[in-house]
């Protein structure tokens, strides 16, 4: 029986075509065929506070509103990596740094859904088939496989999830790859020292020593209450902890097929409604995890790099202001990412609406100045070169409100 690989060798001798060696064992076609483009999306599940990841640090508003999580100035400990004078990376992201230097990084602020959603799992619906009437039966991802361009693998596109996720459900195929990674964690809520100072201080006084008990179960209650809606708002996601090595199978599986258009990877645990930090902290240390993992993966993919677009987005954005457990509750604008070889980088992009109170959402959140679907139909353009009649298949009904110059 042949192998895969001896049975696309044969059909490449037959065609006239040859194979040539794209580098730890990966290969790519010759003979004038055109590279293959092709489209990661990353969905942060739980909402991502993007008001973390740029950092819009000229705004007064930003740190009167945030006293404890607020992340320190460009130079400060601590502080965010200046991008272009007005905003700054988190510096938990560092790894990504040169991406934005080589101009192949770039972000698209006050980003997200154009209605008032706050429900998790409705607003990733919305994400997901691209539309606002959130039981669409389609994914854009999968209607996306139908109208690819002549199929150059017999896996055009690839699902590294645990379940199969609304933005691939619908008539095309689409292989997936459990990541067998494990949908929860310990968010850092409590303090185990601090919690057993205080054991110490009331333990010889029963009245005060019962009080603190009784808070301390109650605190217990709800830290595990929020721990299990972090692990729901992720709807099943792993958290970030091993995506660096998951990226890096993912990689590698291209290398091996370049021929793989289009994959989709999830990752869970950005619901920080509280003890969220600043460059410290919960939020700091699962951008870590995902800053190397994404570095992981381009540099992974070599020279496939120059032919792909990563593209990173959440359900939606966090509160301007920290609650009274020093997070962020479920605000509405967020930023997207995008990384590859055709990026527009080095830029934030996007009108920024500011901070004010009167600039704010429901006086409260981030507004939204461009609509999510206008940055995916700008990456279908920019990435496959489709037509709009190609777009309006994958996502109909709707016309960007903004024009987005995201590609070079």
């Amino acid at each position: 029986m042949l192998t895969r690989r001896q049975f696309l060798q044969s059909i490449a001798v037959t065609a006239g075509y040859y194979m040539l060696p794209l580098g730890k064992g990966g290969f790519a076609f010759a003979s004038g065929m055109p590279a293959q483009k092709r489209l990661i999306v990353l969905f942060l599940r739980g909402a991502v506070d993007g008001l973390s990841v740029v950092v819009p640090y000229r705004e007064s508003d930003y740190y009167g509103k945030r006293p404890n999580i607020a992340l320190a100035l460009p130079g400060q400990e601590g502080g965010v990596i200046d991008l272009d004078g007005s905003f700054g990376l988190n510096p938990s992201l560092a790894p990504l740094m040169p991406y934005w230097n080589n101009k192949s990084l770039a972000f698209v602020h006050a980003c997200g859904i154009p209605t008032n959603i706050r429900s998790h799992f409705e607003a990733q619906d919305i994400i997901e088939t691209a539309s606002l009437d959130s039981v669409h039966p389609y994914g854009w991802m999968n209607t996306l496989v139908g109208v690819l361009p002549d199929k150059h693998s017999s896996i055009a596109a690839l699902s590294f999830s645990n379940k199969l996720p609304k933005i691939f459900t619908g008539t095309n195929n689409v292989a997936t790859v459990s990541p067998g990674l494990k949908a929860d964690s310990k968010p850092g809520f409590d303090n185990p020292k601090l919690e057993q100072d205080f054991a110490s201080l009331y333990a010889g006084n029963s009245a005060l020593n019962g009080l603190y008990n009784e808070g301390t179960k109650s605190r217990a209650q709800l830290v595990d209450d929020l721990r299990k809606e972090m692990t729901a708002s992720g709807g099943g996601a792993p958290f970030p902890d091993g995506f660096p090595g998951q990226a890096a199978k993912l990689a590698a599986m291209i290398r091996q097929d370049p021929g793989i258009e289009i994959a989709f990877m999830d990752l869970g645990g950005w619901d920080t409604h509280v003890n969220q930090g600043n460059g410290k902290g919960q939020l700091a240390e699962k951008l870590d995890k995902l800053g190397v993992g994404l570095a992981t993966l381009a540099q992974d993919l070599g020279s496939e790099y120059s032919n792909t677009t990563i593209m990173v987005i959440s359900e939606f954005g966090r509160t301007v202001a920290e609650n009274g457990n020093k997070g962020t509750d479920h605000g509405h604008g967020n930023v997207v990412w995008l990384m590859g070889g055709g990026v527009n980088g080095g830029k934030v992009h996007g009108s920024w609406p500011g901070l004010a109170e009167n600039q704010l959402f429901e006086g409260r959140d981030l507004a939204i100045t461009t609509d999510f679907r206008t940055v995916i139909i700008t990456v279908l353009k920019g990435q496959f070169g489709f037509d709009d009649a190609t777009i309006a298949k994958v996502i109909p009904n709707f016309t960007p409100n903004s024009d987005l110059n995201l590609f070079v």
